[in-house]
């Protein structure tokens, strides 16, 4: 199943790793903080890592490492704009609740 994203998404990564001039895709992956416990982790891949797992969504290469795909798989990640704000959004079938704010996540 992996990780996938909007056409949204893939455009905005795709337009970002064009204008950095570098960059072999959008690495995504999670941490343990915050207070529901988990935390999204997304930058930009200069390189892949022999253990990282690989998936591309319309052109655009998603890598994870094999630590966090478990809590992460099936995610859709879209790129959205809402009035003055746009951001990455987590679509995240895994996640059981979330904090107040919206940093942390549990599963």
């Amino acid at each position: 199943m992996g990780v996938t994203l909007t056409e949204s998404a893939a455009r905005h990564v795709a337009r970002y790793l064009e204008r950095r001039g570098k960059g072999v895709g959008l690495r995504l992956g999670v941490k343990t903080t915050g207070c529901s416990g988990m935390a999204y982790k997304l930058e930009y891949a200069d390189e892949v890592q022999p253990d990282d797992l690989q998936f591309e969504s319309h052109g655009v290469r998603v890598i994870i490492d094999p630590k966090s795909l478990p809590y992460i798989e099936g995610t859709e990640l879209d790129f959205v704009r809402e009035g003055l704000n746009e951001g990455f959004k987590f679509n995240n079938p895994n996640v059981k609740s979330e904090c107040g704010c919206g940093e942390s996540f549990n599963v």
